[in-house]
């Protein structure tokens, strides 16, 4: 009978297995603003709902929205000027740009659907408009890039195959591991792909790319010698994200010269 109960658990769980890696074929599209092939289990109109329903909860864990109205007038125009200059503002998502009263905090965030987020701490750190722009149109590429979308989509797709190993023949443990492995590495694509877009959305608003590699080095400082080993991280090490930064500098301004001439 033991043998026949396992027997039965395999094939129900490859059969889920089996339900979850078409439900994810299904489930391929490519970003018509990137060109890259993701998988989306959500229209925009939804991710813009979880970003609109999420917001004042985000904000509420930073202390709320920063009171100074000269400063998030600065925000709004910044982001408003990258949006209004780039394939930002032909995406069906709708931005808003807000400045926490988080002092502590060095971080800049964004929802799906287009709110955007920058925290004081990190606002303060800036030297002028265009590491602003940087922050900002670095953000902007996460939501064009649709990223949180993405990780969802993963997430559930994960989370089905851990069902099935776990019904199959114990191994959900296993799988989960490898599904949160997965996560991982493409968040630090995903960095990267923001940084690129962020560079793009930079020059095309007339703002110097350059100054993104100033950010950096903020975010460096402020990590200290003891951040965290990049294959520990989420996000890629600074100092790669410079080398990155740097390339697509050159690859975008080449483009420009060329469009030009």
């Amino acid at each position: 009978m033991r043998g026949k109960n396992l027997k039965v658990r395999l094939l129900i769980g490859a059969a889920i297995a089996i339900f979850f890696v078409l439900k994810k074929c299904s489930q391929q599209e490519v970003n018509q603003y990137t060109g890259r092939t993701q998988t989306i289990s959500m229209s925009p109109d939804k991710e813009i709902a979880i970003g609109l329903q999420s917001a004042p909860q985000m904000a509420q864990q930073h202390g709320g929205l920063h009171s100074n109205n000269q400063y998030q007038a600065l925000v709004d125009k910044v982001g408003t000027k990258l949006v209004n200059s780039s394939i930002a503002k032909d995406t069906p998502y709708r931005y808003e740009f807000h400045l926490l009263a988080d002092p502590n905090t060095i971080n800049a965030f964004a929802l799906p659907g287009g709110q955007i987020f920058i925290t004081h701490a990190l606002f303060s750190k800036l030297e002028n408009e265009d590491q602003l722009a940087g922050v900002l149109g670095h953000e902007i590429g996460h939501v064009l890039g649709r990223h949180s979308a993405e990780r969802i989509a993963e997430s559930e797709y994960w989370q089905g195959l851990t069902t099935a190993g776990s019904v199959g023949a114990d191994m959900g443990g296993v799988i989960s591991g490898i599904g949160q492995n997965t996560l991982l590495t493409n968040g630090r694509d995903d960095e990267l792909e923001s940084d690129d877009l962020g560079v793009r959305f930079m020059i095309k608003a007339g703002y110097n790319p350059k100054e993104m590699i100033g950010v950096m080095e903020i975010l460096k400082a402020a990590a200290g010698p003891n951040r965290v080993p990049e294959f520990k991280s989420t996000h890629p090490d600074p100092d790669n994200r410079i080398e990155k930064i740097q390339e697509s500098i050159e690859k975008y301004q080449n483009q420009s010269q060329k469009n030009a001439s």
